[in-house]
């Protein structure tokens, strides 16, 4: 039984969106995907952290979905950027028994457990006071309390938390991001997003008491990350 993250797998089978157009590392990106996520079983967890499908709708996300589901074991799904297919927790659900997809589980205002461990997170936002508007400082509060309430509602667990975007990189610091980990103990934190070029911007390793990673797909190899196994 192990835990396993990726992030960014960006799948197009329901929008004609490839990631193979950007060349490098991202031709034949899909075939890297099945052959990297073909080492997990059905007793593991994997953590898909944003950035899934490129549909606009859930009914554009069936196909995407059933590449999704035919990974083993238990699937945790968080929000990226490029998400538009994302609804409700009741609307997802009908779609899953809908369509006869088992194990996938959004994260969203809520916790998972593995072990002693609580898998926490959200999709995170940027922003920067002085180069923001209104619209992106509600996204950015509505991320916090988004944040907050899942790692509430790990308790006295050990907590790990999952983002999208990264809470600190090479130029930027998201104060209260780092500030919410830091107050409720998070000793490891998992981030994806960024792509190509944007990979020497990871500030990785352990600062101020809380580990850092990057995890989005092709910063892997397309080879999931072994969390804890």
């Amino acid at each position: 039984m192990a835990l396993y993250a990726m992030g960014d797998l960006h799948l197009c089978l329901g929008a004609p969106k490839p990631m193979d157009v950007f060349g490098g590392a991202w031709v034949g990106y899909m075939e890297k995907l099945k052959r990297g996520l073909s080492v997990i079983t059905g007793d593991d967890t994997l953590i898909l952290m944003g950035d899934l499908s490129w549909a606009l709708d859930l009914n554009s996300a069936v196909a995407d979905f059933a590449w999704i589901n035919e990974i083993p074991g238990r699937k945790i799904i968080l929000k990226g950027n490029h998400d538009y297919w994302w609804s409700t927790q009741a609307k997802f659900t009908k779609f899953c028994v809908e369509n006869g997809f088992s194990d996938l589980n959004l994260l969203n205002n809520n916790c998972y457990f593995y072990d002693d461990w609580a898998i926490c997170g959200t999709r995170g936002w940027f922003f920067e006071e002085e180069r923001s508007g209104d619209h992106d400082e509600k996204v950015f509060r509505r991320e916090l309390i988004r944040l907050e309430a899942s790692l509430k509602a790990a308790g006295d667990r050990e907590k790990m938390v999952f983002l999208h975007y990264p809470p600190r990189y090479k130029g930027y610091t998201c104060r209260e991001i780092l500030d919410l980990l830091k107050s409720y103990g998070v000793r490891r934190c998992f981030y994806g997003h960024l792509h190509g070029a944007s990979h020497k911007l990871a500030m990785e390793g352990t600062w101020d008491g809380i580990e850092y990673r990057l995890l989005s797909a092709d910063y892997l190899d397309f080879q999931p990350y072994i969390v804890k196994k």
